[in-house]
């Protein structure tokens, strides 16, 4: 198997997400700090994607234009771009 090229996942911004079903907010990938269901929407989607039981200190690898606050139960996300 060849080795996976981590370069492009290296962010330079990190910040709290404050989540919200109205406001954008693009991410390259997310940190989930408290377990729980994660909420979003896939950049060039407009459909809603739920994660669910994202355990506490997993990453989810996905550029996402929003991280919804309906059905969102996670806590302490943190998003990186």
């Amino acid at each position: 198997m060849a080795a996976s090229n981590l370069s492009g996942q290296i962010a330079d911004f990190a910040q709290a997400v404050t989540t919200s079903d109205t406001a954008s907010n693009q991410y390259t990938y997310l940190y989930v700090g408290g377990a729980g269901n994660v909420s979003v929407i896939p950049e060039g989607s407009d459909t809603a994607v739920v994660y669910s039981s994202v355990p506490a200190g997993q990453y989810i690898f996905l550029r996402v234009s929003k991280v919804n606050a309906t059905d969102t139960t996670a806590t302490n996300i943190v998003g990186h771009r």
